[in-house]
């Protein structure tokens, strides 16, 4: 994989789905709000810390880190699509938070001090970065001797249908390649040896990992594709290049199964995240 390519593909991609994802916030909040809890609980804010928050995208967890901080705490609210960053720094604005600095940044490469912020928050970021390894080395650089970094990945596939399914059916209808081993994507950190390797190949001491279920509360299948589709930059895209007999194709393949899981329940198509801290 042309990794500097990926930086490059990655970043126009999630700044052209900026507006999408601003739209389906309160969806996406709703899904994942025990995860945000759990990320806020597990990182431990105080007043008047300063706060890095990495890969922050439209901010969902932007409001609570603030609050925490108080008026005289300081968080930096950062991504690297500038378009991302547009959207957190208006929410910010309706809300009237006065102690949020947003910043276009790219983790793995921070125009930051050395050992200048006192706790860090990446939310559903490492995973899809370049080189998690030099962002988290790059995490612990800025981070002050006490700090801590709190982030969330999603687990492995099999613990993810919701995502994994229409990967999968697009790799084996011959639409997508399969994933690079160990390269970006969603499942990468999703392995605990993984995660604990990374961590200490960055001078994190050893990591403690809590699994946090995820409910989509999809109505139906047809529903599932209209939100995991346009929510998703890399899935979009591919299937934006296929004729519309191929698409259709995949979608009916990914109805089928979906249609399969959510005949056992709700649950049948719901995800889990993990919440990782470490100082």
């Amino acid at each position: 994989m042309d990794l500097d390519r990926y930086r490059e593909d990655s970043k126009a991609a999630w700044g052209r789905i900026a507006r999408t994802w601003d739209r389906e916030r309160d969806f996406l909040s709703a899904a994942t709000q025990l995860v945000d809890e759990r990320l806020v609980a597990r990182l431990d804010p105080r007043p008047d810390e300063t706060i890095l928050e990495l890969a922050a995208g439209t901010g969902e967890t932007t409001p609570e880190l603030a609050v925490r901080l108080g008026e005289g705490g300081r968080l930096i609210s950062t991504d690297f699509a500038p378009s991302m960053v547009e959207a957190a720094q208006a929410q910010s604005e309706r809300l009237g938070l006065r102690n949020v600095e947003h910043r276009v940044l790219d983790a793995e490469r921070m125009d930051l001090e050395d050992a200048s912020v006192d706790r860090v928050a990446c939310r559903f970021g490492y995973m899809l970065m370049a080189a998690p390894a030099a962002a988290l080395a790059e995490t612990r650089r800025v981070l002050r001797a006490s700090g801590s970094l709190a982030f969330a990945v999603w687990a492995t596939a099999d613990r993810n249908p919701w995502a994994a399914i229409p990967r999968l059916t697009m790799v084996e209808l011959g639409y997508a390649a399969p994933p690079v081993p160990g390269g970006p994507g969603p499942f990468v950190l999703g392995d605990h040896d993984r995660i604990n390797e990374l961590l200490g190949g960055a001078g994190f001491s050893e990591p403690e990992i809590e699994e946090v279920p995820v409910h989509w509360g999809y109505a139906d299948a047809d529903e599932h594709w209209l939100r995991t589709i346009t929510l998703s930059p890399s899935t979009s895209e591919q299937l934006e290049a296929l004729s519309e007999a191929d698409r259709e194709r995949v979608r009916e393949a990914v109805r089928d199964r979906v249609e399969a899981r959510l005949a056992e329940g709700p649950e049948g198509m719901d995800g889990l995240a993990l919440v990782v801290t470490a100082s």
